[in-house]
């Protein structure tokens, strides 16, 4: 019997120890960044493609007030309420004395300066994908947009959600760099994946998941439950989105579907974003939008 514990001690212990290992947040150093230097014209870019002021400025802010980013949309999700922190220039309660290495923490790591898991509310997942030049440029251009002493809202999360070191498991298992649609890309979509796939993080809403949160990739944009409750987010692969390219590039410029009807909730935000990227991107991504894999 003491054998048996002993043993059982043991396997505790190795348990514990590879829990610990496989959840520590990981962190990159500074050669990832070697020699960048900003572009404030891309990180304007990257900036609207990403759509940053679509959750970090203020809920009905309009024109120059999207420009302060202070936080506080909430998102709502099975696994409690997040809110959009403050990533405005202010040193103490924004992101202004951070570093371009810290940004690619965040954005690729999923790692606070600190050492902290964030949640995926936040979708590095997505952003893995951003190249490190892209970062350092949305770096530089972030500082140079208006500060805010809002303070970032707690998250409304409770056990065992609200234990950080947890979600190093999480990333474990869903965290990675691959891109999914890999196959029969020209220049033109690979342009429109990048924007989709990495910076417009469109699969966080039209990409069902699983029980523990992760993307559904073998259903890649084919709809998925609203978080609201109220109905679905649409299956945007060309198994139900048979509009034609042309019709796709007007509605991210102006809104309007083919029908004349106009968009509403949270895709004008969307729309607002890439209405500000050159045409050409907006036909990149109706491009790759006709290349997605069809799901029924």
């Amino acid at each position: 019997m003491g054998r048996i514990l002993s043993i059982l001690a043991v396997l505790i212990v190795i348990g514990a120890a590879v829990f610990w290992y496989v959840t520590r947040p990981v962190m990159a150093d500074a050669e990832v960044l070697a020699g960048l230097e900003p572009d404030l014209e891309r990180g304007e870019w990257v900036f609207y493609a990403g759509g940053c002021a679509s959750c970090h400025a203020p809920e009905g802010a309009s024109g120059e007030e999207k420009l302060v980013l202070s936080g506080g949309r909430p998102l709502e999700s099975d696994f409690g309420t997040f809110y959009a922190p403050n990533i405005s220039s202010d040193p103490a309660e924004g992101i202004g004395d951070w570093s371009a290495l810290d940004l690619y923490n965040a954005m690729h790591h999923g790692v606070s300066p600190e050492g902290s898991h964030y949640y995926p509310a936040f979708p590095y997942t997505a952003y893995v994908h951003a190249t490190p030049q892209d970062i350092v440029s949305l770096h530089g251009f972030l500082q140079t947009l208006p500060a805010s002493d809002t303070p970032s809202q707690p998250h409304d999360v409770g056990f065992p959600f609200n234990i950080r070191r947890s979600l190093g498991g999480w990333k474990f298992l869903f965290l990675n760099d691959d891109f999914v649609v890999t196959a029969g890309l020209d220049d033109t979509t690979t342009q429109g994946r990048y924007i989709a796939e990495a910076l417009g993080h469109c699969a966080e809403c039209h990409t069902e998941r699983n029980i523990l949160g992760g993307l559904n990739k073998s259903r890649w944009l084919g709809g998925a439950p609203n978080p609201s409750g109220e109905g679905r987010v649409p299956n945007i692969t060309p198994a139900a989105l048979d509009w034609a390219e042309a019709d796709l590039v007007e509605y991210f410029t102006s809104g309007f579907t083919p029908m004349f009807d106009s968009v509403g909730g949270h895709m004008a935000d969307v729309v607002t974003n890439l209405a500000e990227l050159p045409e050409a991107d907006r036909a990149a991504l109706a491009a790759y939008l006709k290349a997605v894999p069809p799901i029924e």
